[in-house]
């Protein structure tokens, strides 16, 4: 029974390629649109936010959307963490990396890696105030995600 949750998530159970994780108002209009113009070019079937209908429960179709994902690409930003769903979709992402060796791949966008995994900066600031009014075990949750995707080699935008 105990492999069953790992067996669970096979090739064929992929909806998408890829799943993109990222704060829209940093780089929706730019550098978002680039990527999925590459995606595209190389038939490469992305999930992004802006295929939800209006009117559905945004976090179960995400949550399956993520776990329907053969690659979890996440844009991480300034304003990143200023999100309590970006945060909430970077928690699953880091769970099905870990229970189903999920492929997950980073983008540092005009952020400095050390300042998401270490939560300060920019970065740090706006994860301060996402955290506000939220629990200790939330917040906790969240930074080890934070810290667990900062820990992935990634590409820098700058690159």
């Amino acid at each position: 029974m105990a492999s069953s949750s790992s067996s669970s998530l096979s090739r064929s159970s992929w909806l998408y390629h890829v799943f993109l994780s990222f704060c829209g108002e940093d780089v929706r209009k730019g550098f978002l649109s680039h990527v999925l113009k590459e995606l595209k070019s190389k038939r490469i079937i992305p999930f992004i936010d802006n295929e939800i209908k209006r009117g559905e429960p945004v976090g179960p179709l995400l949550v399956g959307a993520i776990r329907q994902s053969r690659v979890a690409v996440v844009l991480l930003s300034r304003n990143y963490a200023s999100s309590s769903w970006c945060l909430d979709e970077l928690v699953e992402i880091i769970k099905c990396r870990e229970e189903y060796q999920q492929t997950v791949m980073t983008i540092f966008y005009e952020v400095d890696p050390s300042d998401v995994r270490k939560q300060t900066g920019d970065s740090g600031k706006a994860f301060d105030e996402t955290c506000v009014g939220k629990t200790e075990e939330v917040r906790q949750v969240w930074m080890q995600a934070l810290k667990d995707v900062a820990g992935i080699a990634g590409y820098h935008s700058s690159n």
